[in-house]
């Protein structure tokens, strides 16, 4: 099995969540593959690369779902992409540092399909909480402790 990498559903993901990533993968020598429908700038590194797909509904998240190896990070908001990386074996985390599991993957299908529905029938559901220091504080503390894992195991 290859050596872990952290993929990541870039379109969505705040930049200080990428700045982050750019930092632990030079820090702990890890390729960081970031995929999106559009153009990215990374920073120079040979750890670091982008990857752009073709636009289309999912068409990056099927790119990721094909390169993705049992154990590798996946950092993404797209909770069906997070629930057949888990599949996978992979494990998926959100920008805000939440980490889903196979424990907790359906309530949050279950959840995303009702708020659609809500949303479909004309209620205004709002939209995410505005991201925050807390939020990005999180994040860190999550990626360090998977990394700190991935080392020690």
């Amino acid at each position: 099995m290859a050596d872990l990498q952290i993929w990541v559903d870039a379109d969505a993901c705040p930049r200080v969540i990428k700045e982050i990533l750019y930092r632990a993968a030079e820090r702990v020598k890890l390729p960081l593959i970031l995929v999106a429908n559009q153009p990215l700038r990374t920073p120079p590194s040979r750890y670091i690369r982008s990857v752009q797909v073709g636009s289309g509904f999912d068409v990056a998240d099927d790119y990721i779902l094909q390169q993705l190896n049992p154990g590798d990070l996946l950092i993404t908001a797209d909770i069906p992409l997070a629930a057949e990386a888990i599949e996978k074996g992979a494990v998926p985390i959100n920008p805000r540092g939440e980490l889903y599991t196979p424990e907790n993957i359906r309530q949050r299908l279950t959840m995303r399909d009702f708020m659609d529905q809500m949303r479909a029938s004309g209620i205004d559901t709002g939209g995410p909480a505005s991201f925050s220091q807390a939020d990005r504080q999180a994040f860190a503390n999550q990626l360090d402790r998977l990394l700190t894992a991935h080392r020690a195991g």
